[in-house]
């Protein structure tokens, strides 16, 4: 479906936060998924978090342990991504999908699922990035970092995909309200 209609009243919809660990940054060159979350938002409130490991059937780099302190002994026994994807769709499916730079989150969930061989999302998108640069222009930079410090929103669990998600999801109520 793309990207949302400018038309529609943004506050009014619902609302699917995600954020993913992954293994590196390029998943059409083999970097996986490590963590998922994902936080729904309806009304401006928190409906429901999903949270899960997963096995990204491939090591992890060094750098990305030290970053996300997500090992391979936390997630060997994890999930695939096949195993969570059912559930993951349904988390999905009827919310406006959401990230803090959403290509990068987008990117991945559809790969992954590309990978299971089922059909792909077609979620509408938001990112929260690009929002942020149309509503706070005033801040240098509009990394999650800087956004959650303009609004005073402490991120617990930093680089874990539901501490991000969390935030994520206090920035888009902040700015629909904005």
């Amino acid at each position: 479906m793309g990207v949302i209609a400018g038309e529609r009243r943004l506050a009014a919809l619902s609302y699917a936060v995600v954020d993913v660990e992954t293994t590196g940054t390029a998943p059409g060159r083999g970097d996986r998924i490590t963590e998922v979350a994902v936080v729904v938002v309806r009304d401006g409130r928190v409906h429901e978090t999903f949270s899960t490991l997963v096995n990204p059937e491939r090591p992890i780099p060094r750098y990305i342990t030290q970053l996300t302190g997500i090992s391979w002994a936390m997630v060997k026994d994890a999930p695939s991504f096949r195993e969570v994807s059912d559930d993951l769709r349904t988390r999905l499916a009827g919310h406006v999908f959401v990230a803090h730079n959403a290509p990068f989150d987008w990117g991945f969930v559809t790969m992954e699922m590309a990978r299971t061989g089922v059909e792909g999302l077609d979620n509408e998108r938001l990112c929260t990035v690009r929002l942020a640069r149309k509503l706070l222009s005033q801040l240098p930079r509009r990394s999650l970092d800087h956004v959650t410090a303009h609004y005073g929103i402490a991120v617990e669990s930093r680089h874990r995909a539901l501490g991000g998600a969390r935030a994520t999801a206090q920035v888009l109520t902040l700015l629909l309200d904005d």
